[in-house]
Protein backbone atom coordinates (compact mmCIF):
# COMPACT_ATOMS: atom_id res chain seq x y z
CA UNK A 1 0.00 0.00 0.00
CA UNK A 2 2.81 2.39 0.87
CA UNK A 3 4.56 1.57 -2.39
CA UNK A 4 1.46 2.32 -4.44
CA UNK A 5 0.93 5.65 -2.61
CA UNK A 6 4.60 6.59 -3.27
CA UNK A 7 4.33 5.80 -6.98
CA UNK A 8 1.10 7.81 -7.27
CA UNK A 9 2.63 10.84 -5.57
CA UNK A 10 5.72 10.58 -7.75
CA UNK A 11 3.62 10.47 -10.92
CA UNK A 12 1.66 13.51 -9.77
CA UNK A 13 4.84 15.44 -9.08
CA UNK A 14 6.27 14.57 -12.52
CA UNK A 15 3.08 15.65 -14.26
CA UNK A 16 3.04 18.88 -12.27
CA UNK A 17 6.68 19.55 -13.19
CA UNK A 18 6.07 18.89 -16.89
CA UNK A 19 3.07 21.23 -16.83
CA UNK A 20 5.09 23.93 -15.08
CA UNK A 21 7.90 23.51 -17.63
CA UNK A 22 5.43 23.80 -20.50
CA UNK A 23 3.84 26.88 -18.93
CA UNK A 24 7.28 28.43 -18.56
CA UNK A 25 8.14 27.74 -22.23
CA UNK A 26 4.79 29.06 -23.38
CA UNK A 27 5.33 32.18 -21.32
CA UNK A 28 8.70 32.71 -22.96
CA UNK A 29 7.24 32.10 -26.40
CA UNK A 30 4.46 34.57 -25.75
CA UNK A 31 7.07 37.08 -24.66
CA UNK A 32 8.80 36.53 -28.00
CA UNK A 33 5.45 36.95 -29.74
CA UNK A 34 4.88 40.27 -27.97
CA UNK A 35 8.39 41.38 -29.00
CA UNK A 36 7.65 40.53 -32.66
CA UNK A 37 4.33 42.35 -32.45
CA UNK A 38 6.09 45.40 -31.02
CA UNK A 39 8.66 45.33 -33.84
CA UNK A 40 5.90 44.91 -36.42
CA UNK A 41 4.02 47.89 -35.04
CA UNK A 42 7.18 50.02 -34.93
CA UNK A 43 8.07 49.25 -38.55
CA UNK A 44 4.52 49.76 -39.76
CA UNK A 45 4.23 52.97 -37.78
CA UNK A 46 7.50 54.30 -39.12
CA UNK A 47 9.22 54.76 -35.77
CA UNK A 48 8.86 54.92 -32.00
CA UNK A 49 6.02 57.10 -30.78
CA UNK A 50 6.50 59.94 -28.30
CA UNK A 51 4.45 57.95 -25.81
CA UNK A 52 6.99 55.15 -25.89
CA UNK A 53 9.87 57.52 -25.26
CA UNK A 54 8.09 59.34 -22.46
CA UNK A 55 6.78 56.26 -20.64
CA UNK A 56 9.25 53.40 -20.88
CA UNK A 57 7.60 51.67 -17.91
CA UNK A 58 4.18 51.41 -19.62
CA UNK A 59 2.68 47.93 -20.07
CA UNK A 60 3.64 46.15 -23.28
CA UNK A 61 0.12 46.19 -24.67
CA UNK A 62 -0.21 49.95 -24.15
CA UNK A 63 3.13 50.49 -25.90
CA UNK A 64 2.01 48.47 -28.93
CA UNK A 65 -1.28 50.36 -29.14
CA UNK A 66 0.52 53.70 -28.89
CA UNK A 67 2.93 52.81 -31.67
CA UNK A 68 0.14 51.52 -33.92
CA UNK A 69 -1.95 54.66 -33.39
CA UNK A 70 1.10 56.80 -34.21
CA UNK A 71 1.68 54.84 -37.43
CA UNK A 72 -1.96 55.15 -38.43
CA UNK A 73 -1.91 58.92 -37.85
CA UNK A 74 1.18 59.25 -40.04
CA UNK A 75 -0.42 57.20 -42.81
CA UNK A 76 -3.76 59.00 -42.66
CA UNK A 77 -2.17 62.45 -42.57
CA UNK A 78 -1.55 62.51 -46.33
CA UNK A 79 -4.04 62.73 -49.17
CA UNK A 80 -3.63 60.45 -52.20
CA UNK A 81 -2.59 62.33 -55.33
CA UNK A 82 -4.22 61.28 -58.62
CA UNK A 83 -1.84 60.16 -61.34
CA UNK A 84 -3.32 62.65 -63.83
CA UNK A 85 -2.37 65.56 -61.57
CA UNK A 86 1.22 64.33 -61.33
CA UNK A 87 1.41 63.94 -65.11
CA UNK A 88 0.41 67.58 -65.61
CA UNK A 89 2.89 68.67 -62.96
CA UNK A 90 5.66 66.71 -64.65
CA UNK A 91 4.95 68.32 -68.02
CA UNK A 92 5.50 71.72 -66.44
CA UNK A 93 8.38 70.99 -64.07
CA UNK A 94 10.38 67.96 -65.23
CA UNK A 95 13.93 69.29 -65.82
CA UNK A 96 14.61 66.70 -68.54
CA UNK A 97 11.54 67.79 -70.49
CA UNK A 98 12.37 71.47 -70.01
CA UNK A 99 15.92 70.91 -71.28
CA UNK A 100 14.61 69.18 -74.43
CA UNK A 101 12.13 72.00 -75.04
CA UNK A 102 14.85 74.62 -74.76
CA UNK A 103 17.06 72.66 -77.15
CA UNK A 104 14.19 72.58 -79.67
CA UNK A 105 13.65 76.32 -79.29
CA UNK A 106 17.35 76.99 -79.85
CA UNK A 107 17.33 74.83 -83.00
CA UNK A 108 14.73 77.12 -84.59
CA UNK A 109 17.24 79.97 -84.71
CA UNK A 110 19.78 78.09 -86.83
CA UNK A 111 18.00 78.41 -90.19
CA UNK A 112 18.07 82.25 -90.30
CA UNK A 113 21.81 82.12 -89.64
CA UNK A 114 22.77 79.69 -92.40
CA UNK A 115 20.28 80.88 -95.03
CA UNK A 116 21.45 84.50 -95.01
CA UNK A 117 24.13 85.99 -97.27
CA UNK A 118 27.63 86.22 -95.76
CA UNK A 119 28.49 89.49 -94.05
CA UNK A 120 29.37 92.30 -96.49
CA UNK A 121 32.81 93.90 -96.26
CA UNK A 122 33.51 97.64 -96.32
CA UNK A 123 36.98 98.93 -97.17
CA UNK A 124 38.75 102.25 -96.54
CA UNK A 125 41.92 102.57 -98.60
CA UNK A 126 44.59 105.30 -98.88
CA UNK A 127 47.24 105.29 -101.62
CA UNK A 128 50.34 107.55 -101.28
CA UNK A 129 52.87 108.59 -103.97
CA UNK A 130 56.58 109.41 -103.45
CA UNK A 131 56.60 108.97 -99.65
CA UNK A 132 55.32 106.50 -97.04
CA UNK A 133 53.69 109.37 -95.22
CA UNK A 134 49.88 109.29 -95.33
CA UNK A 135 48.38 111.43 -98.10
CA UNK A 136 51.80 112.04 -99.68
CA UNK A 137 51.29 113.21 -103.29
CA UNK A 138 47.58 113.63 -102.78
CA UNK A 139 47.60 117.20 -104.10
CA UNK A 140 50.26 116.89 -106.81
CA UNK A 141 49.74 113.40 -108.29
CA UNK A 142 46.78 111.87 -109.95
CA UNK A 143 47.86 108.43 -108.62
CA UNK A 144 47.35 109.24 -104.94
CA UNK A 145 43.83 108.70 -103.69
CA UNK A 146 41.51 107.82 -100.82
CA UNK A 147 39.27 104.85 -101.64
CA UNK A 148 35.93 103.63 -100.26
CA UNK A 149 34.70 100.20 -101.23
CA UNK A 150 32.30 97.36 -100.46
CA UNK A 151 32.29 93.64 -101.34
CA UNK A 152 29.83 90.77 -101.03
CA UNK A 153 30.13 86.99 -101.39
CA UNK A 154 27.29 85.41 -103.37
CA UNK A 155 26.75 81.63 -102.97
CA UNK A 156 25.42 79.79 -105.98
CA UNK A 157 21.64 80.21 -106.30
CA UNK A 158 19.79 77.63 -104.20
CA UNK A 159 22.60 76.90 -101.71
CA UNK A 160 21.34 79.23 -99.02
CA UNK A 161 17.80 77.90 -99.34
CA UNK A 162 18.96 74.31 -98.98
CA UNK A 163 21.13 75.18 -95.99
CA UNK A 164 18.10 76.72 -94.36
CA UNK A 165 16.01 73.63 -95.17
CA UNK A 166 18.61 71.34 -93.60
CA UNK A 167 18.53 73.52 -90.47
CA UNK A 168 14.72 73.42 -90.49
CA UNK A 169 14.79 69.61 -90.67
CA UNK A 170 17.17 69.60 -87.70
CA UNK A 171 14.73 71.82 -85.85
CA UNK A 172 11.87 69.46 -86.72
CA UNK A 173 13.85 66.52 -85.37
CA UNK A 174 14.60 68.46 -82.18
CA UNK A 175 10.92 69.32 -81.81
CA UNK A 176 9.91 65.67 -82.24
CA UNK A 177 12.63 64.70 -79.75
CA UNK A 178 10.75 66.72 -77.15
CA UNK A 179 7.85 64.29 -77.58
CA UNK A 180 10.26 61.38 -77.19
CA UNK A 181 11.63 62.77 -73.94
CA UNK A 182 8.14 63.70 -72.75
CA UNK A 183 6.78 60.20 -73.34
CA UNK A 184 9.83 58.61 -71.73
CA UNK A 185 9.47 60.70 -68.59
CA UNK A 186 5.70 60.21 -68.40
CA UNK A 187 6.18 56.45 -68.71
CA UNK A 188 8.79 56.58 -65.96
CA UNK A 189 6.40 58.61 -63.80
CA UNK A 190 3.54 56.17 -64.35
CA UNK A 191 5.56 53.03 -63.72
CA UNK A 192 7.06 54.54 -60.56
CA UNK A 193 3.61 55.63 -59.40
CA UNK A 194 2.22 52.15 -60.01
CA UNK A 195 5.16 50.63 -58.14
CA UNK A 196 4.49 52.97 -55.21
CA UNK A 197 0.81 51.99 -55.22
CA UNK A 198 1.83 48.33 -55.36
CA UNK A 199 4.08 48.77 -52.34
CA UNK A 200 1.34 50.53 -50.41
CA UNK A 201 -1.22 47.87 -51.25
CA UNK A 202 1.07 44.91 -50.58
CA UNK A 203 2.02 46.46 -47.25
CA UNK A 204 -1.64 46.31 -46.31
CA UNK A 205 -1.77 42.71 -47.52
CA UNK A 206 1.24 41.79 -45.41
CA UNK A 207 -0.29 43.47 -42.38
CA UNK A 208 -3.54 41.55 -42.80
CA UNK A 209 -1.64 38.30 -43.15
CA UNK A 210 0.41 39.20 -40.08
CA UNK A 211 -2.87 39.41 -38.16
CA UNK A 212 -3.94 36.06 -39.58
CA UNK A 213 -0.58 34.56 -38.64
CA UNK A 214 -1.04 35.88 -35.12
CA UNK A 215 -4.23 33.83 -34.90
CA UNK A 216 -2.31 30.77 -36.08
CA UNK A 217 0.38 31.44 -33.51
CA UNK A 218 -2.16 31.80 -30.71
CA UNK A 219 -3.80 28.52 -31.68
CA UNK A 220 -0.38 26.86 -31.74
CA UNK A 221 0.44 28.16 -28.27
CA UNK A 222 -2.93 26.96 -26.99
CA UNK A 223 -2.27 23.51 -28.42
CA UNK A 224 1.17 23.42 -26.88
CA UNK A 225 -0.19 24.54 -23.50
CA UNK A 226 -2.77 21.75 -23.65
CA UNK A 227 -0.08 19.20 -24.51
CA UNK A 228 -1.44 18.59 -28.03
CA UNK A 229 1.33 20.38 -29.96
CA UNK A 230 5.05 20.87 -29.84
CA UNK A 231 7.40 23.77 -29.31
CA UNK A 232 8.71 23.65 -32.89
CA UNK A 233 5.31 24.63 -34.29
CA UNK A 234 5.19 27.75 -32.11
CA UNK A 235 8.74 28.70 -33.05
CA UNK A 236 7.99 28.22 -36.74
CA UNK A 237 4.98 30.55 -36.52
CA UNK A 238 7.11 33.17 -34.75
CA UNK A 239 9.84 32.76 -37.38
CA UNK A 240 7.35 33.54 -40.12
CA UNK A 241 6.21 36.67 -38.32
CA UNK A 242 9.84 37.77 -38.07
CA UNK A 243 10.16 37.28 -41.83
CA UNK A 244 7.16 39.54 -42.25
CA UNK A 245 9.07 42.20 -40.28
CA UNK A 246 11.85 41.88 -42.83
CA UNK A 247 9.42 42.20 -45.74
CA UNK A 248 7.92 45.35 -44.27
CA UNK A 249 11.38 46.84 -43.77
CA UNK A 250 12.25 46.10 -47.41
CA UNK A 251 8.98 47.73 -48.44
CA UNK A 252 10.01 50.91 -46.66
CA UNK A 253 13.31 50.94 -48.56
CA UNK A 254 11.59 50.47 -51.93
CA UNK A 255 9.02 53.14 -51.10
CA UNK A 256 11.84 55.57 -50.33
CA UNK A 257 13.47 54.84 -53.69
CA UNK A 258 10.17 55.36 -55.52
CA UNK A 259 9.57 58.64 -53.69
CA UNK A 260 13.03 59.91 -54.70
CA UNK A 261 12.40 59.10 -58.37
CA UNK A 262 8.95 60.73 -58.38
CA UNK A 263 10.29 63.90 -56.78
CA UNK A 264 13.07 64.06 -59.37
CA UNK A 265 10.59 63.90 -62.23
CA UNK A 266 8.30 66.45 -60.55
CA UNK A 267 11.25 68.67 -59.57
CA UNK A 268 10.17 68.66 -55.95
CA UNK A 269 12.64 68.98 -53.07
CA UNK A 270 13.73 65.57 -51.83
CA UNK A 271 12.77 66.55 -48.27
CA UNK A 272 9.24 67.55 -49.31
CA UNK A 273 6.24 65.51 -48.04
CA UNK A 274 5.99 62.05 -49.52
CA UNK A 275 3.51 61.30 -52.30
CA UNK A 276 0.66 58.93 -51.56
CA UNK A 277 -0.62 56.96 -54.53
CA UNK A 278 -4.23 56.09 -55.11
CA UNK A 279 -5.13 52.39 -55.03
CA UNK A 280 -4.52 50.86 -58.44
CA UNK A 281 -7.10 48.62 -60.04
CA UNK A 282 -6.61 46.77 -63.31
CA UNK A 283 -7.71 48.73 -66.40
CA UNK A 284 -8.82 46.27 -69.04
CA UNK A 285 -7.55 46.99 -72.56
CA UNK A 286 -10.20 47.81 -75.17
CA UNK A 287 -7.97 48.04 -78.26
CA UNK A 288 -7.21 45.12 -80.51
CA UNK A 289 -3.67 44.20 -81.45
CA UNK A 290 -4.16 45.45 -85.03
CA UNK A 291 -5.43 48.81 -83.83
CA UNK A 292 -2.42 49.24 -81.55
CA UNK A 293 0.00 48.32 -84.33
CA UNK A 294 -1.58 50.94 -86.59
CA UNK A 295 -1.19 53.53 -83.82
CA UNK A 296 2.51 52.69 -83.63
CA UNK A 297 2.98 53.56 -87.30
CA UNK A 298 0.99 56.77 -86.96
CA UNK A 299 1.92 58.18 -83.55
CA UNK A 300 5.08 56.66 -82.15
CA UNK A 301 7.38 59.63 -81.35
CA UNK A 302 10.60 57.69 -81.96
CA UNK A 303 9.42 56.77 -85.45
CA UNK A 304 8.50 60.39 -86.11
CA UNK A 305 11.97 61.45 -84.99
CA UNK A 306 13.64 58.90 -87.27
CA UNK A 307 11.44 59.96 -90.18
CA UNK A 308 12.46 63.58 -89.59
CA UNK A 309 16.11 62.54 -89.72
CA UNK A 310 15.51 60.75 -93.05
CA UNK A 311 14.07 63.96 -94.50
CA UNK A 312 16.92 65.98 -93.07
CA UNK A 313 19.56 63.72 -94.62
CA UNK A 314 17.77 63.71 -97.98
CA UNK A 315 17.89 67.50 -97.99
CA UNK A 316 21.57 67.30 -97.03
CA UNK A 317 22.16 65.20 -100.17
CA UNK A 318 20.60 67.94 -102.31
CA UNK A 319 22.84 70.50 -100.62
CA UNK A 320 25.93 68.33 -101.17
CA UNK A 321 25.07 68.19 -104.88
CA UNK A 322 24.74 71.98 -104.95
CA UNK A 323 28.18 72.36 -103.40
CA UNK A 324 29.70 71.35 -106.75
CA UNK A 325 28.51 74.72 -108.09
CA UNK A 326 30.84 77.73 -107.78
CA UNK A 327 30.28 80.72 -105.53
CA UNK A 328 30.72 84.32 -106.64
CA UNK A 329 32.03 87.57 -105.28
CA UNK A 330 31.42 91.16 -106.25
CA UNK A 331 33.13 94.33 -105.00
CA UNK A 332 33.04 98.03 -105.85
CA UNK A 333 35.61 100.71 -105.00
CA UNK A 334 35.38 104.51 -105.28
CA UNK A 335 38.81 106.26 -105.27
CA UNK A 336 38.90 109.95 -104.66
CA UNK A 337 41.93 112.02 -105.74
CA UNK A 338 42.42 115.73 -105.30
CA UNK A 339 39.78 117.77 -107.06
CA UNK A 340 42.33 118.64 -109.70
CA UNK A 341 42.37 115.06 -110.97
CA UNK A 342 39.58 112.71 -112.09
CA UNK A 343 38.26 110.15 -109.57
CA UNK A 344 38.60 106.38 -110.09
CA UNK A 345 35.77 103.81 -110.04
CA UNK A 346 36.53 100.10 -109.73
CA UNK A 347 34.13 97.14 -110.06
CA UNK A 348 35.36 93.56 -109.50
CA UNK A 349 33.70 90.20 -110.02
CA UNK A 350 35.19 86.90 -108.77
CA UNK A 351 34.26 83.23 -108.97
CA UNK A 352 35.68 80.18 -107.17
CA UNK A 353 36.02 76.74 -108.67
CA UNK A 354 35.22 74.03 -106.07
CA UNK A 355 37.57 71.07 -105.90
CA UNK A 356 35.64 67.94 -106.76
CA UNK A 357 37.37 65.45 -104.47
CA UNK A 358 36.15 66.86 -101.13
CA UNK A 359 32.70 67.57 -102.61
CA UNK A 360 32.40 63.99 -103.85
CA UNK A 361 33.33 62.68 -100.40
CA UNK A 362 30.74 64.97 -98.79
CA UNK A 363 28.06 63.78 -101.23
CA UNK A 364 28.90 60.12 -100.58
CA UNK A 365 28.71 60.73 -96.84
CA UNK A 366 25.32 62.41 -97.18
CA UNK A 367 23.97 59.51 -99.25
CA UNK A 368 25.20 56.95 -96.72
CA UNK A 369 23.56 59.01 -93.95
CA UNK A 370 20.25 58.71 -95.79
CA UNK A 371 20.62 54.94 -95.98
CA UNK A 372 21.56 54.78 -92.30
CA UNK A 373 18.59 56.94 -91.27
CA UNK A 374 16.22 54.76 -93.30
CA UNK A 375 17.68 51.63 -91.68
CA UNK A 376 17.26 53.24 -88.24
CA UNK A 377 13.66 54.08 -89.10
CA UNK A 378 12.90 50.53 -90.18
CA UNK A 379 14.64 49.10 -87.10
CA UNK A 380 12.73 51.43 -84.79
CA UNK A 381 9.43 50.56 -86.46
CA UNK A 382 9.98 46.80 -86.28
CA UNK A 383 11.19 47.02 -82.68
CA UNK A 384 8.17 49.08 -81.64
CA UNK A 385 5.73 46.76 -83.42
CA UNK A 386 7.28 43.69 -81.79
CA UNK A 387 7.30 45.35 -78.37
CA UNK A 388 3.64 46.35 -78.64
CA UNK A 389 2.72 42.81 -79.63
CA UNK A 390 4.63 41.43 -76.63
CA UNK A 391 3.03 43.90 -74.25
CA UNK A 392 -0.41 43.18 -75.71
CA UNK A 393 0.03 39.45 -75.03
CA UNK A 394 1.24 40.23 -71.52
CA UNK A 395 -1.75 42.48 -70.83
CA UNK A 396 -4.29 39.97 -72.08
CA UNK A 397 -2.67 37.11 -70.17
CA UNK A 398 -2.52 39.13 -66.96
CA UNK A 399 -6.20 40.07 -67.35
CA UNK A 400 -7.09 36.38 -67.43
CA UNK A 401 -4.87 35.71 -64.43
CA UNK A 402 -6.41 38.58 -62.46
CA UNK A 403 -9.86 37.09 -62.88
CA UNK A 404 -8.56 33.68 -61.77
CA UNK A 405 -6.90 35.19 -58.69
CA UNK A 406 -9.85 37.40 -57.76
CA UNK A 407 -12.70 34.96 -58.35
CA UNK A 408 -11.01 31.64 -57.71
CA UNK A 409 -7.64 31.24 -56.05
CA UNK A 410 -7.79 33.93 -53.34
CA UNK A 411 -11.35 33.18 -52.09
CA UNK A 412 -10.56 29.47 -52.08
CA UNK A 413 -7.32 29.99 -50.15
CA UNK A 414 -9.02 32.25 -47.59
CA UNK A 415 -11.81 29.72 -47.11
CA UNK A 416 -9.20 26.98 -46.68
CA UNK A 417 -7.29 28.84 -43.97
CA UNK A 418 -10.47 29.68 -42.04
CA UNK A 419 -11.59 26.06 -42.18
CA UNK A 420 -8.08 24.99 -41.22
CA UNK A 421 -8.09 27.24 -38.15
CA UNK A 422 -11.32 25.69 -36.96
CA UNK A 423 -10.04 22.17 -37.62
CA UNK A 424 -6.71 22.87 -35.92
CA UNK A 425 -8.47 24.33 -32.89
CA UNK A 426 -10.43 21.11 -32.50
CA UNK A 427 -7.25 19.07 -33.09
CA UNK A 428 -8.53 17.64 -36.39
CA UNK A 429 -5.70 19.09 -38.52
CA UNK A 430 -1.93 19.17 -38.06
CA UNK A 431 0.14 22.34 -37.93
CA UNK A 432 1.99 21.77 -41.20
CA UNK A 433 -1.28 21.68 -43.17
CA UNK A 434 -2.52 24.83 -41.41
CA UNK A 435 0.77 26.63 -42.00
CA UNK A 436 0.76 25.64 -45.67
CA UNK A 437 -2.73 27.12 -46.02
CA UNK A 438 -1.54 30.38 -44.48
CA UNK A 439 1.41 30.59 -46.86
CA UNK A 440 -0.96 30.02 -49.79
CA UNK A 441 -3.07 32.99 -48.71
CA UNK A 442 -0.03 35.24 -48.36
CA UNK A 443 1.62 34.24 -51.63
CA UNK A 444 -1.58 34.39 -53.68
CA UNK A 445 -2.44 37.86 -52.42
CA UNK A 446 1.07 39.10 -53.22
CA UNK A 447 0.97 37.44 -56.65
CA UNK A 448 -2.36 39.16 -57.34
CA UNK A 449 -0.91 42.57 -56.51
CA UNK A 450 2.20 41.82 -58.60
CA UNK A 451 -0.01 40.87 -61.56
CA UNK A 452 -1.85 44.19 -61.27
CA UNK A 453 1.50 46.00 -61.24
CA UNK A 454 2.71 44.09 -64.30
CA UNK A 455 -0.58 44.77 -66.09
CA UNK A 456 -0.56 48.52 -65.47
CA UNK A 457 3.15 48.79 -66.27
CA UNK A 458 2.56 47.04 -69.60
CA UNK A 459 -0.30 49.44 -70.36
CA UNK A 460 1.97 52.41 -69.63
CA UNK A 461 4.55 50.98 -72.04
CA UNK A 462 1.87 50.51 -74.70
CA UNK A 463 0.85 54.14 -74.25
CA UNK A 464 4.46 55.16 -74.74
CA UNK A 465 4.80 53.10 -77.93
CA UNK A 466 1.45 53.99 -79.52
CA UNK A 467 0.97 57.57 -78.40
CA UNK A 468 -2.57 56.86 -77.17
CA UNK A 469 -3.98 57.44 -73.72
CA UNK A 470 -5.61 54.28 -72.42
CA UNK A 471 -8.61 54.57 -70.06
Amino acid sequence: MRLKRFVANRTLLNATGEENRRDSVVGALRGGSRLIATGLAMIIGGGISPTLRAAPQAPQQDVEQSVQVSGQMQHEGGVPTPLAALVEEAKKNDPTILAAERAARAARFVAPQVSTLPDPQFTLQQFSVGSPRPFAGYTNSDFSYIGLGASQQLPYPGKLKLRGEVADRDADAARVHVDVVLQDEIEMLKTTYFRLAYLQQTLGTIQRNATLLQQVEQQTEAHYSAGMGNQQDVLKAQLERTKILREISMHHQLVGEAQAELKRILRRPQDSPDIIAEPVAATFLRYTASELLDKVREQNPNIHENAAMVERNQTAVELAQKEFRPDFGVSYMYENTDRKFPDYYELSFSVNFPRRKPRQAALAQAQVNVERAQADLDTQLQTALAEVQKQYVMVKTSEEQLLIYRDGLIPQAEATIQAGLASYQSNREDFETLFSSFMDVLSLNLEYQQTILDHETALAHIERLTGVTLP
